[in-house]
């Protein structure tokens, strides 16, 4: 472990620390954060009214929205000459999210990312393949430095230039990589066409995240790099990635950095609280950020908890694989569906590739959608690319009856050619909306 001391923490001492943290983070956001200070008395709540973990939630949440709203800087706690980082969103759907760090902060973050890396199974004598994009977005220079903190020997490729990124990890042989899983399948089949198993590279174990990925894509992983495959979790809004993370021993839940951020899981109809080992969406509250400290978050992510102790012998808080996010849930013809579902179903079809996307469309004045997938190279040249052929009807047919009988929904399968499918450099775009002509990126 990094700070064994934390990680083993008693419930009751967490909690302690949670609480008189807690109680700091309130009355800084009640008297430097004007958002928070109306929001507080709009509900008749001040600093003092916080006697304990349970009273939180006495206090209003906060949405991404809000950020949007007070945009740029309009949640800063600090005077600006105390931040010396900024990050925010692609700002694809409007105006984007803006998140600033005071020094403090960069050193909170490199910790629990240090913590994260040696959860998933990191050394400091490793060399560390990060594949994750530079820039706005927190990923590449998050765990970039929670390395560098850890000691490890950073190799800062970021995303994209795939023939580069398999040049430099057959040249260094790294220990460890980080990247988006499907970024990770994209180097994978370029390996192949370069004559290359995967397989033997010198890659241990590879932390992955961004993107809603599936326990069959962990599989698919696995046995393709023969390393172990560590789901990592953050946002920005929070901090970054580092939040929570998969241990190596147990691969069983997200260790979230509890000292640091505290986990709730809500109905997201009704906002009340929901029981451990119930699924709903995360909130989190910050509690030692000093540029940007954020009150009960709503993610928007569906997870669970549980607060048995982890056979590694961490006692922190677990929270189950992110399911997928409220507003990527697809509704077609009544039925609830997320992206990573239908991924789950289609890594179990033999003679498929694991790119894939689905198109929603208007069908006869009714939503519905198309799930357009790839064919593996062998079947290919079995059917001498005809996708006429019967036996890729008989594939349809097996594609269809999988969807119906898995995730309780119809859709129109659209077999593509190999490599036709748009691959990722980061996050994959997995639904096209042809409804309006919006593309979601999950």
């Amino acid at each position: 472990m990094y700070n064994p001391q934390v990680e083993t923490m008693s419930r009751h001492e967490m909690e302690s620390l949670q609480f008189e943290r807690l109680r700091k983070t309130v009355r800084k956001v009640y008297e430097h954060v004007p958002f928070y200070s109306e929001k507080f008395k709009e509900v008749g709540i001040t600093p003092n009214d916080i006697q304990s973990l349970k009273d939180l939630s006495k206090l209003p949440f906060t949405l991404k929205q809000d950020l949007r709203d007070q945009y740029p800087f309009g949640l800063f706690a600090v005077p600006q000459e105390e931040v010396v980082r900024i990050h925010g969103s692609s700002g694809t759907s409007g105006k984007p999210t803006v998140v600033g760090y005071t020094a403090k902060d960069i050193d909170m973050w490199a910790e629990v990312v240090a913590r994260s890396i040696v959860a998933a199974g990191g050394k400091r004598s490793d060399i560390f393949h990060n594949a994750y994009g530079y820039g706005l977005f927190t990923g590449g220079i998050g765990l970039h430095y929670g390395a560098e903190v850890l000691g490890a020997a950073v190799v800062p490729m970021s995303g994209g230039n795939t023939e580069r990124q398999i040049t430099l990890i057959e040249d260094f042989k790294p220990r460890g990589i980080c990247a988006t899983p499907s970024y990770m399948l994209n180097i994978a089949e370029k390996m192949r066409e370069r004559g290359m198993d995967p397989g033997q590279s010198s890659m241990e174990y590879g932390i992955f995240g961004a993107e809603p990925w599936s326990e069959e894509m962990r599989e698919k992983l696995e046995q393709t790099f023969h390393l172990k495959a560590i789901d990592i979790y953050g946002l920005s809004e929070i901090i970054g990635p580092g939040v929570s993370v998969e241990c190596y021993e147990a691969q069983n839940g997200l260790h979230v950095q509890e000292d640091h951020f505290y986990i709730e899981v809500i109905n997201p109809e009704t906002l009340e609280p929901v029981a451990d080992g119930e699924e709903g969406e995360l909130v989190f509250t910050s509690l030692t950020k000093e540029a940007l400290p954020i009150i009960r978050y709503r993610t928007g992510d569906i997870s669970s908890i549980t607060r048995e102790k982890c056979k590694c012998g961490r006692t922190t808080t677990r929270m189950s694989r992110v399911k997928g996010r409220t507003d990527d849930m697809m509704i077609i013809r009544g039925v609830n569906v997320f992206p990573s579902e239908v991924e789950r179903v289609l890594l179990q079809v033999e003679n498929l590739v694991p790119h894939y996307q689905i198109h929603l469309i208007r069908k006869d004045a009714m939503d519905s959608a198309e799930l357009h997938v790839e064919i593996d190279s062998i079947l290919y040249e079995t059917i001498a690319g005809d996708l006429s052929d019967s036996r890729v009807i008989q594939l349809q047919r097996k594609v269809q009856n999988l969807m119906k009988s898995t995730c309780l929904v119809s859709m129109d399968i659209v077999f593509n050619l190999p490599k036709t499918i748009p691959r990722s450099e980061g996050k994959a775009i997995r639904v096209v909306d042809n409804r309006d002509q919006k593309v979601i990126g999950v």
